[in-house]
Parts: structure tokens; sequence; C-alpha cells
């Protein structure tokens, strides 16, 4: 899919038309790589680390704004480059969010109504949040806070605090709209995408096409016509809508029945971990992969306002499929030690 969303304008941009081709499979190496060290490295030994990945994180999302470091795309500064390289730190800062709210949260089970025990998980998310909204990229910043409130829900957070974390989220969201006026003319689109065809509308309307053109059983595979140049991203943040054109209604929902699957067995990975901290570990995994897949999906189809976020393991881009194939590996380390230690089930670390 990667390529067929991606041919023609790879032709065009680099006069290679498997550019992006190349690149994702250059990460499936990668990532499979990286699936395989960390099933085979002992998640309980990384505890250590949490505040080593939590510092490295922060570095990491703060240089991509110094000049010469950061790669600045289309009005924001998401990437890292070295050389013809480049990498995106808020793929990383999501997954390290998770590994620090299950540490913290497990070690600190009987405390977690406390506020003064939420102090550091919230430091350390506010931190993310704000240096990912700087970039701006408030698509991110969204799935980074639905991840965060999830691990406390999670974790045992109160009803107190869950109603005034809710009744925050709820204020932070409109007044990050206002605070930029592209994000209002984005919510101006989203609610009437055809009164400004040619502007910020356009994104969305092709999306549309794409996803209507292909019906019940799609054009055929390669036989998209959106991706000529038509649909902006059509090989990264709207690959789907480029799916559902070639392949249809059918073939998407069968994509989808794979997340679902994924999803569900990861949270069986998650309800059978022999420890507190290997459990939290895999739900948050499988959270950040259901969160950011039905925020890709929401926005191809015209559900919530047009934002980027790449849909997990089908998006060009190798970075992300790297830290993703990662995560997965790490829950088959959590799966392999599911029978060590059985006493501890749901015990402290």
């Amino acid at each position: 899919m990667v390529y067929s969303a991606s041919f023609y304008v790879a032709d065009v941009r680099f006069g290679n038309q498997y550019h992006f081709l190349v690149k994702q499979i250059i990460g499936v190496i990668l990532g499979f790589v990286a699936l395989v060290v960390m099933s085979f490295i002992d998640y309980r030994k990384l505890i250590k680390f949490k505040w080593w990945a939590v510092f490295i994180s922060i570095i990491l999302l703060c240089l991509v704004f110094i000049p010469g470091i950061g790669v600045e795309n289309y009005g924001a500064k998401r990437w890292i480059g070295f050389s013809s390289l480049t990498f995106q730190p808020s793929e990383i800062a999501k997954f390290v969010l998770v590994f620090f709210c299950a540490v913290h949260l497990s070690q600190n089970y009987d405390k977690a109504k406390s506020f003064k025990t939420l102090l550091p998980i919230f430091l350390v998310g506010g931190i993310f949040c704000t240096l990912v909204i700087l970039e701006p990229n408030m698509s991110i910043t969204i799935c980074m806070a639905v991840i965060l409130f999830i691990m406390l829900f999670l974790g045992g957070l109160s009803k107190k605090h869950f109603f005034l974390l809710s009744s925050a989220g709820a204020l932070a969201i409109p007044a990050l709209i206002i605070a930029e006026p592209y994000r209002i003319k984005r919510i101006s689109a989203f609610l009437n995408p055809w009164a400004s065809p040619q502007g910020e509308g356009f994104q969305l309307i092709q999306s549309l096409y794409a996803l209507g053109s292909g019906g019940l059983f799609g054009m055929g595979l390669f036989q998209s016509r959106q991706k000529f140049l038509y649909l902006p991203f059509a090989e990264s943040d709207f690959i789907f809508s480029i799916m559902g054109e070639e392949i249809g209604f059918v073939g998407c929902v069968a994509v989808l029945s794979a997340f679902a699957f994924l999803f569900f067995m990861l949270i069986k990975i998650a309800r059978r971990a022999c420890d507190r901290y290997g459990s939290l570990l895999a739900a948050g995994i499988a959270s950040v992969i259901a969160v950011q897949t039905l925020l890709n999906i929401a926005v191809v189809s015209g559900s919530i306002p047009p934002t980027g976020v790449p849909l997990p393991f089908i998006s060009a881009g190798s970075s992300s499929l790297i830290v993703f194939m990662g995560a997965v590996g790490l829950c088959l380390n959590i799966y392999k030690n599911r029978n060590r230690d059985k006493n501890l089930i749901f015990s402290h670390n």
C-alpha cells in the first residue's frame, strides 16, 4: 500500500518511484530487529532506566527546535535530521510516557489516589505535551493526553481526580484551538469543507472522494486516482483513504479487524502478565495503537477535524514503524515471562 500510494509523488519529487518503498522496507528490517531485541530483554530490568528514558526523550523533543538539527516541514518542527535520515522524537515519547506511568503506578499502587503520588506523572506528561504542542503537533499532543488519562485510569485514578482531569482536558482543547488561527480554519473546514474546496477543505474533500470511489470492493490495487497529487500525504497520514479507494469497504473492514485482533491479543497479554508493571505496560502499548488508529480513521473519514497522525504499522515513515514494532516486541517479552513469579500477580514491584 505504501508503494501504491506513493510511487507517483515519489517519482515527481525525487525522480525515483521506489523512494518511499525502499525507506519502508528498511524500516521493516530495522523494526524486526527492534522487535526481536525487545522480546529478549527482560522488561523488568528496564525499570531502573525510567528517569533516564524521560530525560533522553525531553532532550530529543528539544532538539527539534535547534537549527541545523531540527527539520522543518510545512511550518512544523517535528523531526530531527542526520544527513538524509530523519525521525520524529514524539514517536518515542509516547511509549516512554506509557513506560514511565507503568513503572510509577505499579510501584505506588496503594497510593495511586493521592495527588502527591500522581504529581511526577502529571509533571512528565505535562512537559511532553508542552514540547509537542510547541512543534506544533496538536494531534500527537491529544494522543499523549488520552494515553496519559488511560494509564491513570488503569492505575487506579480516584473519581475526584478523574473529574478534575476530564474538566481540565475539556477546557484545554478549545483553548489550544483558539490559540492558533489555522486550527480555527480547520474546524470550519471540518464543519463545511465545501465552503473552501481549494483551501482548508481541500484535503478532506479529496479523502472523501477516495473513500467514496472505492465502494464495496474497491477499484483494484494500484488503481487509485487520488494519489496522483490530488490527495496530500496520501502515502502517510491519509494512506487509509487510498486503501479505501483501492480495496474498498470490505478490504478496510479486514484491515481494521486485524488491528482489533492485535489490540485484543495485547490486552490478553496484559491480563496474563506476571506482575502489575507488565500488565500496565502491555495495556498502555495496546492503548497507543488503538488511540492512534482510531484518530487516523476518524480524520480521513471526516469524523473529527483534519490533523496529522499516521496509521500505525502502515503509513510511510520508518521511525514510527521501528518504534511500534519495538513496542510489540516488549509485549512479546511480557508474554514470555507470564509464567514466572505467579505469586506476584497484581503485587507490588
